[in-house]
This record gives C-alpha cells, structure tokens and sequence, in this order.
C-alpha cells in the first residue's frame, strides 16, 4: 500500500511541472501532518515552490490546490492559509484504505530487506541476579530486535555473558571464605541469588578490612588497594587465567548455579538469543588481537609489560588493553568478540545495548578497531539508554539495594492479581484462566512502563502508576484490546460478520482509519530511531481513540445492518494493529478481562 504522503509529493511535483512548466527539485517539495485546528489531512508548504511559479504563495496554494482537486478524486477539498495547502481526502478515499488494511496480512510489517543486523543485550555478570536495570536492558533489546524484524530486517539476538574477570572472583572468595559448601539445593536459594549473596559479603568482607587498616593509620587509598581480601580476588583471577584446576572447577560450578537462574528469569520476562558468547571463551581473541595492535605499531608498550591505545590525537586519552599482569579488561574482550561475531554473521549493524555510562567505552571500541583495519567498525552502534532510578535514589549490587528481577516480577503479577479482584468481573472465569490472566496483566504493565520511555531517558519507576487501567499503561491497551474482542465475539454469536460495505463513515471512524493508516510509518520512524516509545505511545493514542468512539457509537445497537458489520471490520482492523504493536513490546493481550 503506497504511502499517502508518497502519492501527494509525485503529484505536487506533476503539478508543478505542469502548471508552471518549471522542473522541480524534489527537496523543495515539503509535506506535513495538517495542524488540528485546521480542516485537512496533510499540508503542503507552498514558500519553497515560489521559484518556480514566480507568484504570491497564496496564489501558488490556490494553483496547486486546484489542479490537484481536479487530477485526484481523493482530494475532497482544499484550503490555502498563507503559504499552506491543506488538503483533505474524502470519506470514499479513507474507506478505500481501510479494505486495503483489511486484506493485508501483518498489516505494518515491512517486506524483507535481505540485511541482517545483530544487537546485542543482557550482558549480565556471574556475580548476582538480573536486577531492574537488567530488565530495562532485556526488554529495550528485545524490542528493538521486534522492531528491525518488522522493518524487514534478519535480526541475530545475542548475548554477551560476563563470566571472568575480578568481580567473579570476589563471589567466589566469598563463598570459600564463609560458604561451609553451601549450594541452591542445599539452601532452597535460585542460584543467581545465591552467588549475588557472597558478591555482597565480599564487599562487607572487604570495607572491614579497609577500616581495620585505617586503624592501623594506613592511608585510605592504600587500604583500598592492600586490603587482604582484594588481593586474594586478584590472585584467584592470575590462577584463572593460568588454569589452575581447582580454581576453573569452582568458577565452572558457581557458574552454573547462576546460568539456571538466569534461564529462569529469562523464560518468564519472555526474552531469548539466537546465540550466547561468553567473555571466558573471547578475551584470548581479544589478547591475540592486541598482540596484533602491538606488531603494526597501532598500540604500544609500557615498561611494566602493560599495553595501551594512544588516543589523544582523537581528543582522549590513553587506553589501557592489557594490564602489567598479563590480565586483560573489559576492552580487550570486546575487541575479541566484536571480530568474532563480524566473522561468523556480518551485519549491516552491530547494535549494543548498553546504559550511558559506557558512552566512553564504545566510542572507544569503535577508534581502537579502526585503528586496527577494520572498515566493518563504523556499524558498530550504541543504543545508549538512561538509568531507571526509584524514588528512594540509585540502585547499588554491591550494596545489595537493588530491585531484584524476579522480585519485581512477581510483585507486580500480585498487584495485578490484587487489582483485578478489587476491580470485579473475574468470579466465573476458572482460576488457570484468571493466573494466566494477572501474568499477562502484570508482565504487560512493567513492560509497557518501561518501553514507553524514549531509550535515551533515565527514567523513574513507579510499580502502583504501571499497573492503572487508565491512563498511559500497558492494562489500558489490554483492556482495550479485550474490549474489542467482547464486541467482535457478541456480534459474532447475534449472526454479525466482519464486512466492507460502502456504508457512509462517521467522522469519528474516519479518524479511526486515519490513526490505523498511520502504523506502517510509525514502524519505520521507530526503526530508524532504534526506539519502541514510539510504537508503545501509538498504540496508546489508538487504544485511547477507540475508547472515545466506544463511548459514543453503540457498535452492536446500531439498526443498519450495512454499517453495523462495515463497524465490525474496522474494529477487526484495530485488534490486528494493537496485537501486531503490543507484540513488537512483548506484550501479549487478553481477549477476556
């Protein structure tokens, strides 16, 4: 289905070409959204045609508007304010579009491009559970890949697991030094917390020491640095790094444990990968990589045995690879499984979603592959997205004050289960039906919350306003969504059908298909900008539009039978887009509540 704004701009420029016999380049051609409280569809900006028709812009407005009206039975009327043609489609036109919809399957989906693009999200550590911010993380990845596939891209989800480096060691001292061999059978505890626990022990464990020190008038800093507990994660990390048997086989058990809480929290917050790398399996690339760096003379040298990036003729500063030790960091890792996965699926994107504070990280990443040859670099893409902070201020792990995963989750599946009885209407559903009914509700509130946020914000999260079944929320459009289904059910059981049948449209439904026509370009416009906000907030808009006309139509009451099934269709229509959008958020939708 050709893009409205598509037809109008070939048209203009026929028009043009036709009326002043000028060629016309096609930048000067400016289209837009009519503003509301003017009558018309779309709106065409006359000033930058002037050179051509060499008259006021009124008088281009009115040249322009009349030719169109004559070459295009769409166009129902015209209206020229100052040097603005607004033009207004008739009913037939709208109704036109909406059999079109109608016959389209996965109306809004994109046909495919042949490109791939890979995005990479979660990147959790081994050293505790996924926490809300991991969530936020999961769910923007998720969706994003949702939102490529529906632009007609072959999107690759993967997942880059955290599994070495100093912090594992420190969950694992912990666990050596106070654990008396306790396991998630042992203790009843889901593995991921179960680790978390000792990564929080360790830093008990570790700010004791700091103060003893102190104590023993050790300057701060260097308590911070010598602190015995610290330097046994240290050393755990060289043997790591050596092989050293025992060390591996506890790193692989500890492991393990917090894989299969994990794949817990994974199933339930409805997110999955098309392949998992794990650092432990990548930094040795990464070490060969930086090996290379050295040999072209892209990176040097210190004495120490430490090698760095010089990056200050690009306006930074130098940046660590390997440290004196022989052990690599972070950005070692990441070149390692950067070429990896270019090798194995090359993209015409490499999207990272990772929060902001590691804005430096990647622009680093990107320089430093460069640096090294690498063309396929400039795909690589940040999708930096701010922190979701609670109103009683940052979370820290560490600390352990931070919002759990699976707490979350399952709290706000009970506030949902909590509203929906206060609410009534659920006594003769079965009670698999209504549990199956408060996940949805629940899961659909924390997402759309989350999701409806512009990536790039930090936002704050408040579990009691997500799950309101008014207003901006996730069981707002599920409600929405049921209540469709309701009609569409009891005019099925009356001997009603979904049908196109010429009857005149109301306004109201006409504003309905316009909203409806819009889908196909809000998908492109939040590809492009890599943010589900802007499908999460169109479906909003919809949901809320349907409810207007809901109040004011009774669909099912109505005695032409002519319009009552045409009516039928359009709510057919809004169900398939609402289900087609929510999906896109990973949220399902009921058709009962």
């Amino acid at each position: 289905m050709q893009p409205i704004e598509s037809i109008i701009f070939d048209e203009i420029k026929k028009a043009v070409e036709t009326v002043y016999n000028q060629p016309v380049v096609p930048a000067l051609i400016q289209l837009q959204a009519t503003r509301k409280e003017f009558d018309g569809d779309i709106t065409a900006v006359m000033f930058p045609l002037l050179k051509m028709s060499r008259k006021s812009p009124e008088q281009t407005g009115e040249e322009i508007g009349a030719y169109l009206k004559e070459k295009l039975p769409l166009i129902d009327s015209y209206q020229v304010i100052k040097g603005f043609l607004n033009l207004k489609f008739s009913p037939a036109f709208w109704l036109e579009r909406m059999k079109t919809m109608a016959a389209t399957p996965q109306f809004g989906q994109h046909p495919d491009n042949g490109k791939t693009i890979m995005v990479e999200y979660s990147s959790p550590n081994t050293n505790k559970p996924l926490h809300l911010g991991h969530i936020r993380n999961n769910l923007l990845g998720w969706s994003v890949s949702k939102l490529l596939e529906a632009n007609g891209y072959k999107v690759m989800k993967v997942n880059l697991v955290n599994d070495r480096g100093v912090h594992i060691c420190k969950s694992m001292i912990a666990w050596q030094r106070s654990g008396h061999g306790e396991t998630p059978l042992s203790s009843g505890i889901k593995g991921d917390h179960l680790v978390g626990k000792y990564y929080v022990l360790f830093d008990q464990a570790y700010k004791s020491e700091i103060e003893a020190l102190k104590l023993q008038n050790v300057p701060q800093e260097v308590a911070e640095k010598e602190a015995p507990v610290l330097s046994e994660a240290h050393e755990m990390l060289r043997k790591w790094e050596q092989g050293d048997p025992a060390t591996i086989q506890l790193w692989e058990t500890m492991n393990s444990w917090v894989y299969e809480g994990f794949d817990a929290t994974y199933k339930r917050l409805g997110v999955s990968f098309d392949k998992i790398y794990y650092e432990s399996q990548t930094y040795l690339l990464g070490k060969s990589l930086v090996q290379e760096g050295l040999d072209k003379g892209v990176l040097y040298q210190k004495e120490d045995g430490s090698v760095w990036c010089d990056l200050t003729g690009d306006g930074l500063d130098h940046k660590l690879l390997l440290r004196a030790d022989g052990t690599s960091v972070y950005m070692t890792q990441d070149l390692g499984t950067a070429q990896q996965r270019y090798q194995e699926f090359p993209s015409e994107e490499m999207i990272y979603v990772v929060g902001n504070e590691q804005n430096y990280h990647f622009q680093v990443l990107r320089l430093i592959l460069k640096k090294m040859g690498f063309a396929w670099a400039d795909s690589i893409y940040h999708l930096s997205y701010g922190m979701v902070e609670l109103p009683q201020g940052k979370m820290k792990s560490r600390e352990g004050t931070v919002v759990d995963a699976d707490d979350l989750m399952e709290g706000m599946v009970q506030t949902a289960r909590e509203t929906s009885i206060e609410l009534g209407k659920l006594e003769e559903m079965p009670a698999t039906e209504r549990e199956e009914l408060f996940e949805m509700l629940g899961l659909g509130a924390l997402k759309y919350f989350i999701l409806k946020v512009d990536p790039k914000k930090t936002m704050l999260f408040d579990p009691k306003e997500s799950i309101d079944f008014n207003g901006n929320t996730g069981p707002f459009i599920q409600y929405t969504h049921a209540r469709i289904k309701s009609v569409l059910r009891k005019a099925g059981e009356q001997g009603y059908a979904p049908a196109c049948t010429e009857a005149p449209l109301l306004d109201r439904e006409v504003s309905l298909i316009k909203t409806l026509n819009d889908y196909p370009e809000r998908i492109k416009e939040a590809g492009m900008a890599h943010s589900p906000a802007i499908v999460a907030n169109y479906a909003f808009e919809l949901a809320k539009e349907f409810n207007q006309f809901y109040h004011e139509v009774s669909v099912l009451k109505e005695p032409n039978q002519k319009v009552l099934i045409q009516r039928l269709l359009l709510l057919e229509q809004m169900a398939k887009v609402l289900t087609h959008a929510m999906d896109i958020l990973g949220i399902k939708l009921p058709d009962r509540m």
